[in-house]
């Protein structure tokens, strides 16, 4: 695959568990897609042989388009995934692949009839945005073998659709960003005064463009950046880390943690210490698949 691109777990929870289970990797998007896609992505599982892997991850604010195969019955799935507001819990099992466009903050709007948040906690079918080409773009992703081969139709199609750049989903995502670079950005109404709008003038944007509103948005960047703290294996300081993310004390922080990834921060640290000294943590019940 091309352009490739550094990272790619973000988000994903106790991912030195779940990197045992599949590979992730990126692409960059080509240059008349920039202003639209973050990055291009495949997914890789073979777990024949062994149990299914259930994987937790923190969703970020973008809308997925994602191309499934479940190789081992031929099973397919092709749809589009709205910003999902709780954690997200997917199973794999046996051998498979996924084909996937994540979207900048915005950057689905120019594709969409509407605003983003009509997308937000649903899972449509692709034709229902793109129609049957969206459908005969899923039957040739599912005959291409090769990973590489398949992100190229994909972004030859959503090339072929001409997007035109939009000015406020470039400042929806610019906005996004600030929120995902700083950690100290904790209160909406503070991140509207820095923009220059009012609140209700952000609600709006964000409706519109990135599909759920800017305190979920701030909270959920929070949450990312104490799971991310938590896997370091540095000692963490809690009290300190809820301060610097806003929160008055730090029994609200860890509610907040807790409801978000189903453990406490400091249990949490705890098993991924012990995931990476090679031991096993301590046993978790795992939620329902979403």
């Amino acid at each position: 695959m091309g352009r490739s691109l550094p990272g790619g777990t973000r988000g994903i929870l106790r991912p030195r568990t779940g990197l045992e289970s599949f590979r992730v990797e990126r692409a960059a998007p080509s240059p008349a897609l920039v202003p639209f896609v973050d990055f291009f992505w495949t997914l890789r599982w073979d777990l024949r042989g062994r149990p299914p892997h259930r994987q937790q991850v923190l969703t970020r604010p973008s809308v997925h388009m994602t191309f499934t195969s479940y190789l081992t019955s031929g099973a397919t799935r092709a749809r589009i995934v709205g910003v999902v507001r709780d954690d997200f819990v997917e199973e794999i099992a046996d051998e498979g692949r996924v084909i996937g466009a994540a979207f900048r903050p915005g950057g689905f709007r120019p594709f969409l009839d509407g605003p983003v948040a009509a997308l937000t906690g649903r899972f449509a079918g692709v034709d229902e945005v793109f129609g049957a080409p969206g459908l005969d773009l899923a039957a040739e992703i599912f005959a291409t073998p090769g990973d590489a081969a398949a992100v190229a139709r994909l972004e030859a199609f959503l090339a072929g659709l001409r997007p035109e750049p939009d000015p406020s989903a470039e400042r929806a995502a610019a906005i996004v960003g600030r929120i995902a670079g700083r950690p100290g950005v904790v209160r909406v109404g503070e991140l509207a005064r820095d923009e220059g709008v009012s609140p209700r003038s952000l609600q709006r944007l964000f409706h519109e463009y990135v599909g759920i509103g800017p305190k979920w948005v701030i909270r959920r960047f929070r949450m990312i950046e104490a799971a991310e703290r938590a896997e370091a294996g540095t000692r963490v300081d809690w009290a300190r880390l809820a301060a610097e993310l806003g929160y008055a004390d730090q029994a609200h922080f860890t509610r907040d943690f807790t409801a978000a990834v189903g453990t406490s921060p400091a249990r949490y640290a705890r098993e991924e210490e012990l995931a990476g000294s090679g031991h096993d943590g301590p046993p978790r019940d795992p939620r329902p698949p979403r």
